[in-house]
């Protein structure tokens, strides 16, 4: 597969980065942080490995399907937590879950 089959999912990689780093930033200016902190570790953690995985597919890298798999894991986990946060009116954490759900779905396609 050739890094141009991987350009819709590299883009939801890139994007759902973006999401989570503004997400848990965001998150870091709530009044109750402490309880909001496997949010803020777990969008850190989805951000690293969906920037990981987009440059491992714009190189068409052996490991890209393996990736793809991990990312939609750390994803549809970050999705869960956010989810949590979202019900409780926190606008990016809903932003987040959305956008990290649509890159699990993505991503599983590629794997």
């Amino acid at each position: 597969m050739s890094h141009q089959q991987y350009q819709q999912c590299i883009e939801a990689c890139q994007n759902c980065a973006v999401v989570c780093n503004h997400c848990a930033v965001s998150c870091l200016q709530e009044e109750n942080v402490k309880h909001l902190t496997e949010c803020i570790e777990l969008d850190l953690e989805c951000a690293m490995i969906c920037t990981a995985a987009a440059q491992v597919m714009s190189v068409n890298g052996v490991m890209s399907e393996e990736l793809c798999r991990i990312c939609a894991d750390i994803c549809n986990r970050c999705a869960d937590e956010c989810e949590k946060h979202a019900a409780m009116g926190m606008e990016h954490c809903k932003e987040c879950a959305a956008a990290c759900r649509r890159c699990a779905e993505i991503c599983m396609e590629m794997a």
